[in-house]
């Protein structure tokens, strides 16, 4: 089937990196990096040809990737998000 391709994968990947360039709040980091290192580990025979642990792998590894994205670059505790003007203002 065409998820046992691991280029696919890693092009899944660098789709989901541009488009989170183009998306704010580090929507789509954790499942870039997820569905490339899900690439990597079939290129390398790692894993197996069945779509739900591919799946698995590609949650596993894009939840700590969100969860150290938002520590890094949210909102610390204690701080709360304030807009003094709209972007349509002039």
């Amino acid at each position: 089937m065409l998820w046992q391709e691991a280029w696919l994968w890693i092009a899944a990947g660098i789709v989901l990196g541009i488009l989170e360039m183009l998306v704010a709040g580090f929507v789509l980091l954790g499942f870039a990096i997820g569905a490339v290192v899900v690439g990597f580990l079939v290129w390398l025979g790692v894993l197996g040809a069945s779509l739900p642990p591919l799946l698995l792998v590609a949650a596993a590894t894009a939840l700590p990737v969100w969860l150290v994205a938002r520590r890094l670059a949210g909102v610390r505790a204690g701080q709360s998000k304030l807009w003094d003007r709209d972007i349509n203002e002039n």
